[in-house]
């Protein structure tokens, strides 16, 4: 059937995606497998329900969304921390995963993480994410503070301020309490750059 393509923006690029079915339609985020791109849906989603709006997205590096810079990994919760951004984006507060292998994975991991946001896990061929029951309760703290803080601070991101050399030694030294002013004012002459703005 018909499908829309959308990009979303990434501090390295974008996350690119491509939509079937009404936009107002029930939300489904489809995640592909492991080497795999959105194309993976192509055959399925003409089969199913009509009344749902498909997002299938490209994790990165894969199909049309951008690499990642080259040396960075590809670690699992980057892939989770994607479709955060993707929903995000979206605008999407509960919504249906479906993933198809690692993707299953990917989406498996989600649910543990943002319970509150998935209404609906379905696995093809995948299954989804096991983690041994004593390990649970701090992954989950600890991996789903982790994307809540990148994302604030992505959200956040204002061009840097000028300041002053004695304003910017002064912060420093507010900052790290152990060093002295000396010290501060020799990492600041490698840690400095000057702007026309000062």
């Amino acid at each position: 059937g018909m499908f829309s393509e959308l990009k979303f923006p990434v501090p390295w690029g974008h996350v690119a995606a491509k939509a079937w079915g009404p936009s107002e339609g029930h939300p489904v985020l489809c995640l592909h497998g492991w080497l795999d791109n959105a194309n993976t849906f192509d055959k399925l989603i003409p089969l199913l329900p009509r009344d749902c709006y498909y997002v299938a997205m490209d994790f990165s590096g894969h199909g049309l969304s951008s690499h990642r810079p080259a040396g960075c990994p590809y670690h699992f919760l980057d892939y989770v921390t994607d479709v955060r951004r993707v929903a995000a984006a979206l605008q999407w507060r509960r919504f249906s995963l479906m993933g198809h292998s690692m993707g299953g994975a990917v989406a498996g991991m989600f649910c543990f993480l943002y319970p509150e946001m998935v209404d609906k896990l379905i696995l093809l061929e995948s299954l989804g994410f096991l983690l041994a029951p004593e390990d649970t309760e701090a992954w989950l703290k600890s991996k789903r503070r982790v994307i809540d803080r990148l994302l604030s601070l992505e959200a956040k991101q204002q061009t840097p301020k000028a300041r002053s050399p004695e304003a910017a030694l002064q912060r420093l030294l507010e900052a790290n309490s152990h060093l002295t002013a000396e010290g501060g004012a020799i990492l600041l002459q490698r840690g400095a750059t000057e702007t026309p703005a000062g």
